[in-house]
């Protein structure tokens, strides 16, 4: 009943005309960023946070328009996936194997409704999981000591790759990475600088935005720039005829059953931390084609090929917030840039926010609500309008893109240094990008770094330095344990679960398990 009465609050804070705009513009440009191959959510949201600033926004509206853009970024990487066979983003890579089929039968409108309508669903009821499920983790999260907590973000790192991980080895070296990246500035307990190279600009460490913006942002850029003329953006040019732009009765009844199963392994997947979107878009195709699949219809145009893995990577958008706000660890990519974000406004997620933020946490939970909403009233009248975006050269976008992203990060900090540690991120991410190493767990080693350090150290002071205190209380011994099966488990079973990547025979028609 907590959980309602904090519900009517947030409405009563989200349903103001400010909030309103706000959440129809993250929307807006959510599809169109989740249309665009290649952008997706996680820089859709890094690209807009320097905005964000710049307009000053307090700290609810901020968080509306982020994740508004975040649930529209995840309903718009069906777009080109289905018209283009080239997914807007990973978790869309599952609707092309079925979506463009129905694309080329002249069925790309019934295909774009039903994955909107299969979106919406499952977005509805990962909302209504976040509801109920976060207040019940906060009451969880209560039991936790500093010991729990440093087991808690090793589980983090542990999954970071998921069980669909293709290395394992390159997710420890980049989480590796973003811990020493963390690690640079004075150290809070000895005051003794560390890692400054007599840089006075690093003694407060590097800004965790700053990073994320040149990650994933700035990156994006250099890729532009080292492959520009490819045949990428010719075929953008091309697409098939969108045909009837509602799906009939028949068809939403055939997967409904598809949409169900996949709303409920997506958001399962998206509350495991490390597994997001991604895995619940496998999972939900995986499992349905096992289900369901007996007439070897799968990979042709099936409609429930495409309801399943978009009911999953909806609602596992929704399941990752649950982790990052109750326990203050992301359960996804996309959420690690929203919890820079929540940082930067002196937010500190976990167990206290429900109390100490209600207008923040609820206001943002009915803002969902109202997203998902607008989105599926956008996505389904104003579809050619999307589809005319992929149209767009990408040498228009990628200049504001950058222009953004400088503007936006010289408007936070007013220093010309943290600009060009910023060019250094966004050389770093392209470096990583091109040998195939993620950036997330780059991004969870800077959020996370100081934080897991401070537990471990404050657990080691009060035990007077007896390691065993880190294994010394059965839910530690738990946490230990999903995070040793998490980071073995893929390496012998990765393959049976592995995702196939975009454009490969494998991903067009070739069987994905």
């Amino acid at each position: 009943m907590d959980s309602l009465a904090g519900l009517a609050h947030g409405f009563a804070v989200a349903l103001s005309f400010e909030n309103l705009l706000l959440a129809f513009l993250g929307c807006f440009l959510g599809t169109i960023i989740g249309a665009l191959p290649g952008l997706g959510p996680s820089n859709g949201v890094a690209i807009l946070i320097p905005l964000a600033f710049t307009l000053g926004l307090p700290a609810t509206p901020a968080l509306i328009l982020l994740t508004s853009v975040y649930y529209g970024a995840m309903y718009g990487g069906r777009i080109s996936s289905i018209l283009l066979n080239i997914p807007g983003d990973e978790p869309a890579v599952m609707t092309t194997l079925d979506g463009y089929p129905m694309a080329q039968q002249g069925r790309a409108g019934e295909a774009l409704a039903l994955s909107g309508y299969a979106s919406f669903v499952g977005s509805f009821f990962a909302t209504w999981g976040l509801v109920f499920l976060a207040p019940l983790l906060v009451k969880l999260a209560l039991l936790f000591g500093p010991a729990e907590y440093f087991a808690l973000y090793a589980l983090a790192f542990a999954t970071l790759g998921g069980i669909a991980s293709r290395n394992q080895a390159k997710a420890a070296l980049a989480a590796a990475l973003g811990l020493g990246i963390a690690m640079i500035g004075v150290d809070g307990q000895t005051g003794v600088p560390r890692f400054s190279f007599g840089q006075v600009h690093l003694y407060d460490g590097i800004n965790f935005l700053v990073a994320i913006v040149g990650l994933f942002a700035l990156s994006e850029v250099f890729v532009f720039l080292e492959n520009r003329g490819t045949s990428e953006e010719e075929e953008a040019g091309e697409r098939p005829p969108l045909g009837r732009l509602t799906p009939p009765w028949s068809m939403l009844k055939r997967t409904s059953g598809a949409v169900g199963r996949g709303t409920i392994i997506g958001f399962i997947s998206g509350v495991l931390p490390g597994a997001g979107a991604s895995l619940g878009s496998f999972l939900s195709y995986s499992i349905e084609k096992r289900v369901s699949d007996g007439k070897k219809t799968f990979g042709t145009g099936d409609p429930r090929g495409v309801a399943a893995p978009e009911a999953g990577n909806n609602a596992a958008a929704g399941g990752a917030l649950v982790p990052m706000l109750a326990l203050g660890v992301p359960g996804s990519g996309t959420t690690a840039v929203l919890l820079a974000m929540l940082l930067a406004l002196n937010i500190t997620p976990g167990p206290l926010l429900f109390q100490s933020n209600p207008d923040v946490v609820w206001g943002l939970v009915a803002a969902l609500f109202i997203a998902n909403f607008m989105l599926l009233a956008l996505n389904i009248p104003l579809v050619g309008m999307f589809v005319r975006v992929l149209l767009v050269p990408t040498k228009y976008l990628m200049p504001a893109v950058a222009m953004i992203s400088f503007v936006g990060i010289y408007g936070i900090s007013g220093s010309t240094f943290d600009m060009v540690v910023m060019v250094l991120f966004g050389l770093l991410g392209w470096l990583l990008r091109k040998l195939d190493v993620p950036l997330v767990p780059v991004i969870m080693g800077v959020l996370l770094g100081n934080q897991m350090e401070a537990n471990l150290r404050r657990a080691m002071t009060i035990s007077n330095g007896d390691w065993t205190t880190l294994v010394s209380s059965p839910l530690s011994i738990a946490l230990w344990t999903l995070a040793i099966v998490g980071f073995i488990a893929p390496i012998f079973v990765g393959r049976f679960f592995r995702r196939p990547a975009a454009n490969t025979p494998e991903a067009e028609g070739a069987d994905p398990d």
